[in-house]
């Protein structure tokens, strides 16, 4: 049977919301105001739906993970754009696998530990802003990778990717901190891209097409 836990202790809200998102929502919610007050009702009306789409973009639901203690969670919402070998990851040359995830501007942004174990190395690269749905854009593109060696030794590496509207990378953590799976690590501001590289001989659940969940869907497995 399968058993779920709390990553992060759950909050006390009915609507969470990413702490990056409030400068944009006061912003949107200030703006709107002053064109309320200037009784310029067409602006003041988009500029609420503005406000409201902002609020929604920068949800934050806690979310329950699996007990099963080898399994990769998913580290973002979206769909599973690339699922199968690759020669490389970010910190390492050799086969692997590699999991891509495209994040629409409708997903939820904040993303997640896929494996508990310790912060190795953070790699943030420079890049373009091409669409994130092209392969190239894992190389080319703004990003940020993060390395993470399990308990066993094993290696796991994330990036986040900047696309063609995202233009901000947030990533939470350090080399040396441990981390949980599930855990909240960062977000990418407005339609991006994570990629997982697991070991060669990691079991891959998923398939190209599939919609996951940050933390809650199982991506594949740990031998």
């Amino acid at each position: 049977m399968n058993r779920f836990a709390w990553p992060e202790p759950p909050r006390q809200t009915a609507y969470p919301i990413a702490k990056p998102g409030y400068t944009f929502i006061l912003a949107g919610a200030f703006i709107t105001a002053i064109f309320a007050l200037l009784e310029l009702t067409a602006p003041a009306l988009i500029g609420l739906a503005a406000t409201l789409f902002v609020c929604y973009f920068f949800r934050d639901p806690d979310r329950v993970v699996t007990t099963q203690p080898d399994a990769v969670v998913s580290p973002a919402d979206g769909k599973v754009v690339f699922a199968g070998f690759a020669d490389n990851s970010p910190f390492a040359e050799g086969r692997c696998r590699k999991i891509g995830i495209f994040m629409s501007v409708f997903n939820v942004h904040v993303n997640r530990i896929p494996y508990g174990g310790v912060v190795k190395q953070i790699r943030y690269q420079p890049g373009k802003f091409i669409a994130v749905n092209l392969e190239k854009a894992a190389s080319q593109n703004e990003h940020n990778a993060v390395l993470i060696e399990t308990e066993a030794g094993q290696q796991i590496s994330m990036v986040q990717i900047a696309g063609l509207i995202a233009r901000r990378i947030i990533c939470g953590v350090q080399p040396h901190d441990a981390v949980n799976r599930g855990e909240r690590f960062g977000m990418i501001c407005f339609g991006s891209r994570v990629d997982v590289y697991l070991p060669e001989d990691a079991q891959v659940d998923v398939r190209v097409g599939e919609k996951v969940k940050a933390g809650a869907s199982i991506l594949g497995r740990l031998n």
